[in-house]
């Protein structure tokens, strides 16, 4: 079955077009189409509380492109969702009115228990030999206003929580300065750790064995690590991170200027000036878990979200 999934993000708008089949009891997807535009929705949520009219006209108009796109593909199930930023604003009945009339669909305003449980698994369906059998896997999503970081085995979720440290709200709230100051970079962390702090214990006690990444940041930094000068899903995606190599980049891009960080990050240069944010999430997680290493994925809520589409139409 032919499904597609848009996801509506603080920091981007993505939509995933892929046939949807069973295999040996297990969904697998072949992808058509893995879109994905800035469009900062979340722009200063954090601080006025409210969607900004020209982050939604910005929006809209990528939605615009991405229902084209889904009926020129010949989808059979779609389904559109909004995370963080349209749950918290105080004028998203507004907002999902616009994506209704450009769509034809109103959007989910999923909760961060469904982002989570959606987000495990599409970054755990094709793990294949890299699961671990009987072993918890954790997948931390770093999206633009939270990030969700889900602990489970054998495909069932164990325990998923979502955290209010997004790379977006990170970068708006602490990272004033270009590039940012020691003493913002020291607050910044100090908040991650102290959201991070009441959850440690019971993480830790998963003994996860595998750690995967997802969403923009890791991808990012993947692309930097292995000198990509464009993106290549292939490369990316199930390549590895070390702590070490995570630290270095967060040194090497924390030092840099906003125009710096950009000619460093040939992937995705609009994400230079919320990557710092994003970063700092990632290092602290790793510190204070204790996590080695993390795999990349660029599977994610869009893949999760099809299958789900799929399932739901009957296949």
């Amino acid at each position: 079955m032919r499904a597609a999934a848009i996801d509506i993000g603080t920091n981007s708008v993505r939509l995933l077009v892929a046939d949807v089949f069973r295999h040996e009891n297990e969904c697998k997807l072949n992808t058509l189409s893995r879109l994905m535009v800035i469009t900062r929705l979340g722009e200063g949520v954090d601080g006025r509380g409210s969607l900004d009219r020209e982050a939604i006209a910005r929006t809209t108009a990528v939605l615009r492109r991405y229902r084209e796109q889904v009926e020129s593909q010949g989808a059979e199930r779609w389904e559109v969702v909004a995370t963080s930023a349209a749950r918290e604003a105080d004028n998203a009945d507004e907002f999902v009115e616009a994506v209704k009339a450009i769509t034809g669909r109103e959007p989910r305003l999923i909760s961060g228990e469904e982002e989570a449980r959606l987000t495990f698994l599409g970054a755990t369906y094709d793990l294949g030999a890299l699961r671990p059998v009987g072993r918890a896997v954790a997948v931390v999503d770093i999206g633009g206003g939270s990030t969700e970081i889900i602990v489970g085995a054998n495909g069932t979720i164990s325990r998923c929580y979502s955290l209010d440290i997004g790379c977006v709200r990170m970068s708006e709230r602490f990272l004033a300065s270009d590039p940012p100051r020691p003493g913002e970079l020291e607050d910044m962390e100090n908040h991650i750790m102290s959201v991070i702090s009441p959850h440690k214990e019971e993480i830790s006690a998963y003994s996860a064995a595998l750690t995967v990444g997802t969403a923009g940041t890791v991808t990012t930094l993947s692309g930097i690590k292995q000198g990509l000068s464009s993106y290549v899903g292939e490369a990316i995606h199930h390549s590895w991170l070390t702590r070490e190599e995570v630290e270095e980049l967060y040194r090497r891009l924390r030092e840099a200027p906003l125009e710096r960080r950009r000619s460093l990050m040939r992937l995705e240069p609009e994400r230079a000036d919320v990557i710092v944010g994003g970063i700092g999430v990632l290092v602290v997680l790793l510190r204070e878990m204790g996590w080695e290493r993390v795999l990349v994925s660029e599977k994610d809520i869009l893949d999760g979200l099809a299958i789900t589409a799929a399932l739901e139409g009957g296949l």
